[in-house]
């Protein structure tokens, strides 16, 4: 084994100690009585989502190096693999160590948990201290450089042929069908074109996940964080056009009728039926125990929905809304929710909503474009009554609560997706762009950024892939998904700003794709839970977890 490899499992073991002090620290100030404390909680926010952020940063540590471990196994641990390794332990050990960045603004430091001495102990690991010293340096960062400029690439191989090929063919269709045409459609805030969403649609992407005997491809999360990454690579919206099947799909498969399956996921397989999510409210974010929208059963069964939704994506080209509605008003919070079936009319330009009872209005956006925001009014709009989710009051949250983490899974992989898509910009534009004689990616500051977002990326990736394998393995996997989404919407944001520096002031410009995939990238670290609920779901749960021993 490489001895970077051996060095890795060694700093792992003295990062994970450092952690279990951390975790020790934060839960004698918000569980004093070995149970996380809501008020508490919320009190010391910088403290329990700085746990989250170093778990989420250790959890990244790992994946990567079982991901070297794998590429030397199938004998492709090279140069580009070693560097990857280095650079990325030496920099999220030093910030671990040092000071981790939350935010653009926020650091959480060894001193905001009373944990100094041991911050220091980590540092003087001896295997930790070797990625601090000779891990990320500017020689390793030029070196991994040069061998991006050259075409190299970080292993990407899954060790499966299938995924590999699934790759390979998402791939080639993004682009030769979404990158040369991405940034015109984000221009004229054109939707994806209906062929473009035709061949998504005979390549399987919407029943990537639905079950064989539905007319999916049954092939698991991991395959769908493969196609979410390569599509978004193109265009986060292409990515993002799944991500409304595969929640309908799992929500149907996991908790409808056996007609509801029957009739509902061949559709939504095929492409035929383009689902919608409609879960937010104006008033309520991402507090769903909060929901308002009234759905009320009449005489013969059917329902009749009054209310607002908000942040509809999709909505008016959609055939079926997935709605979170309250049906019983005398329960409170949770309870009286439950999940409907609405089947809705697709609409178009000259008339996006024709059903009675609805109404949409668009919301205007700085990226994400493609798809469409729309804020929607509810006003008796009818339901079958055959759209109750699994024929069952009461159990909405409960059913949506299933689909969150293949939800966070997938944008985890979309975020992937948008850091590469900057990446290559970045680097096309830094390899063919002189100044002063030179290409842009002689210069080290300049070289040193390529170097970083490529490396952030793999681990965002790896992280990803490894709450995939989770999920796909049946093991509850919330905690690792919102570490997974919490890390690659930064790498992200990191890479796309990044990529418009290097850019200059052509990369202000919105004649340049890069301006398009900035806009794209910032709302990742708000929708699916944003960056602040991520951390405190994750601080919360790690903490109400178990120690292990």
């Amino acid at each position: 084994m490489s001895d970077w490899i051996t060095a890795a499992r060694a700093a792992l073991g003295a990062a994970r100690d450092y952690a279990q002090s951390v975790r020790q620290a934060v839960a004698a100030v918000v569980a004093p009585a070995g149970v996380p404390d809501a008020g508490l909680v919320n009190r010391d926010q910088h403290r329990v989502h700085g746990y989250a952020w170093v778990a989420a940063s250790i959890a990244a540590l790992e994946a990567t190096a079982d991901w070297a471990a794998r590429a030397e196994r199938a004998g492709r641990f090279g140069p580009a693999e070693e560097l990857a390794l280095r650079i990325g332990f030496g920099e999220y050990l030093a910030q671990i160590a040092y000071g981790l960045p939350m935010s653009a603004h926020e650091v959480v430091r060894a001193a905001s948990f009373g944990t100094e001495a041991e911050a220091r102990a980590l540092a003087a690991d001896p295997a930790a201290a070797r990625f601090l010293a000779d891990g990320s340096t500017p020689e390793t960062r030029g070196r991994l450089a040069a061998l991006l400029a050259d075409g190299v690439r970080p292993c990407e191989a899954l060790g499966d042929e299938e995924l590999d090929l699934v790759r390979d063919q998402m791939r080639a269709f993004t682009q030769d069908a979404i990158t040369p045409y991405a940034h015109a459609w984000h221009l004229a805030d054109a939707l994806i074109p209906n062929a473009v969403i035709a061949a998504m649609a005979e390549l399987g992407v919407f029943g990537v996940c639905i079950p064989e005997e539905h007319g999916g491809l049954g092939l698991g999360k991991l395959a769908m964080a493969v196609v979410s990454e390569e599509l978004s690579r193109g265009w986060i919206c292409a990515g993002s056009l799944g991500t409304r099947s595969e929640i309908a799909g799992e929500l149907i498969a996991e908790n409808g009728t056996p007609e509801q399956k029957a009739r509902w996921l061949p559709r939504i397989a095929d492409g035929s039926c383009l689902p919608t999510a409609v879960f937010t409210e104006p008033d309520t974010g991402s507090d769903l125990a909060a929901v308002r929208t009234r759905a009320e059963r009449q005489g013969d069964g059917s329902w009749r929905v009054t209310g607002a939704k908000t942040w509809i994506t999709h909505a008016a080209r959609a055939d079926l809304m997935t709605m979170l509605v309250r049906t019983d008003p005398g329960q409170p919070g949770y309870a009286g929710l439950s999940m409907l079936l609405a089947e809705k009319t697709r609409g178009n330009d000259a008339v996006p909503f024709p059903d009675a009872g609805i109404e949409g209005s668009e919301i205007a956006v700085l990226g994400y474009r493609g798809m469409k925001e729309y804020a929607l009014g509810l006003d008796g709009f009818a339901v079958a009554a055959d759209g109750l989710l699994g024929a069952r009051e009461g159990q909405g949250f409960k059913q949506l609560m299933r689909t969150f983490e293949g939800a966070r899974i997938q944008t985890a992989a979309r975020a992937v997706g948008v850091a590469w898509n900057a990446f290559d910009l970045a680097l096309d534009y830094a390899l063919g762009r002189k100044q002063f004689g030179e290409a842009l990616a002689a210069f080290p500051r300049v070289a040193d950024k390529l170097a970083l977002m490529a490396v952030e990326t793999v681990m965002a990736r790896e992280l990803t892939y490894a709450a995939a394998r989770a999920k796909d393995l049946g093991n509850r996997c919330d905690i690792e998904a919102g570490m997974a989404k919490l890390l690659a919407a930064r790498a992200a944001w990191g890479a796309a700003d990044s990529a418009v520096q290097i850019h200059g002031g052509n990369g202000y410009a919105l004649e340049f794709p890069i301006s398009r995939v900035l806009c794209d990238a910032r709302i990742l670290n708000i929708f699916e839970g944003a960056a602040e609920i991520q951390a405190q779901v994750i601080g919360r749960g790690l903490l109400s977890a178990q120690p292990s021993a």
